[in-house]
């Protein structure tokens, strides 16, 4: 049997976008018995690069059936869609069909409260992350090489390549908290653009990572007028929705400096 095509990702052209139309591949049982969707296209964003996974609906045209997806994966570019169908599962469904998405809006931007943080979801967790990238340049740590962000609700983090000596450590983690809150009370709309490499390179400080193939339209994240960054993630629509930041925890181990955060209780 033919592999399916790549899975032509629709929040890649707009990250906003909560809806859209595709075409029904195939569906298939994992060995976890979980069933999977695969479509032509998708505006779920999958699980990675540190970020949750949308749910939502699939719902199918001409007839009563929804599948609720609760989990979605990439592999080797096809988009798993993972869930259940509502009521009785389908018979046959014919390659072809065509289908509506609808991603669960309050799954992108819902906060989640625990004690007295408020911890939230997708967006301002993973737009944080490269708000915290961008002060570490501020607060003179733009020596230190991004290597790793975890943007769920149970601990986000970012880590980077490099030591900070540990007497500037706490002064570095106030430092870095309060250009944070400065960025974001200014505020400054996000944007997401697939752009030629060179232009892609030049919006990047000069350089892209070496993982980036050299003549390929990578996709840039921009933060306002700062400088940008590879991203495929989704993300708030302006700075100023992340609302504000507090810095937990800054810790050097290693070779590796690790900043935690969480969003303050408003």
């Amino acid at each position: 049997m033919d592999s399916p095509p790549t899975t032509k990702l629709d929040y890649h052209v707009d990250m906003f976008k909560l809806q859209s139309q595709a075409t029904f591949l195939s569906l298939f049982k994992a060995e976890d018995g979980r069933i999977a969707l695969i479509l032509d296209s998708t505006v779920f964003h999958p699980q990675g690069g540190g970020q949750p996974s949308d749910t939502g609906l699939i719902e199918f045209a001409g007839s009563d059936f929804k599948f609720s997806v609760q989990d979605v994966r990439s592999k080797d570019g096809i988009v798993l869609h993972y869930g259940v169908f509502q009521g009785s599962a389908p018979g046959d469904i014919e390659k072809g069909e065509e289908v509506h998405l609808l991603v669960d809006e309050s799954r992108r931007k819902l906060n989640s409260r625990q004690g007295k943080l408020n911890r939230s979801c997708s967006l301002v967790l993973h737009s944080a992350g490269h708000l915290l990238d961008l002060c570490m340049q501020k607060v003179g740590l733009g020596h230190l090489e991004p290597a790793k962000g975890y943007h769920f609700p149970d601990g986000p983090f970012v880590e980077y390549k490099g030591v900070v000596p540990q007497a500037e450590l706490l002064v570095k983690q106030k430092e870095l908290e309060a250009e944070a809150n400065e960025l974001i009370s200014k505020g400054g709309k996000v944007y997401a653009d697939i752009l030629p490499y060179e232009e892609a390179s030049l919006l990047c400080g000069g350089t892209l990572p070496d993982y980036i193939p050299k003549g390929s339209t990578p996709r840039v994240l921009r933060l306002g007028e700062n400088p940008g960054c590879p991203c495929g993630g989704t993300h708030v629509s302006d700075i100023s929705d992340i609302i504000s930041m507090k810095i937990t925890q800054m810790r050097t181990k290693k070779g590796m400096t690790k900043v935690l955060w969480f969003k303050k209780e408003t």
